[in-house]
């Protein structure tokens, strides 16, 4: 029954920062930033493998069941949640379940914003110099006295 799955988020090569508003979640597997709404976060927070659907939707104010689907369809889709069978919203549509939610509802819909995160090639380029002065500026790259035969402050 769909109603009895138990989700469960995932933990490896996971860093998570809490903010008031929001909960930040970098994934270094696929090095993407994501940044959870609170209502996905809650429910993100209480997917612990043992928690089923519908005892999550009962465990915190102003969910239902449908909304709880919403944000697990969020996490399955940006692979926040362990692999497992029947997480996807299969029977009924994303757009279905808003409208059923109604629009009273929405400033509480589930959102998982993301970002891809530059790339070491990316961040080096950053360490740019045409003179070895350059570098002084650049605390974070590989030197800041050589300005190598690349253009980059860098051994």
């Amino acid at each position: 029954m769909k109603n009895s799955i138990q989700p469960k988020a995932r933990e490896k090569d996971i860093v998570v920062q809490n903010t008031p508003e929001e909960l930040l979640v970098f994934d270094m597997k696929t090095n993407k930033a994501h940044c959870l709404n609170e209502t996905v976060a809650e429910v993100w927070g209480r997917c612990d493998g043992t928690t089923s659907v519908s005892e999550i939707a009962n465990s915190f104010e102003g969910a239902n069941e449908d909304l709880v689907w919403l944000a697990i369809d969020e996490l399955e889709k940006h692979d926040l949640l362990e692999a497992g069978e029947g997480l996807s919203l299969s029977g009924s549509s994303r757009r279905e379940l808003v409208k059923k939610i109604g629009f009273a509802s929405m400033i509480a819909l589930p959102v998982v914003a993301s970002l891809a995160a530059p790339s070491n090639a990316l961040a080096a380029a950053s360490c740019a110099c045409a003179a070895p002065g350059d570098c002084t500026t650049q605390p974070t790259c590989p030197s800041t006295t050589n300005c190598n035969g690349s253009g980059v402050c860098a051994p």
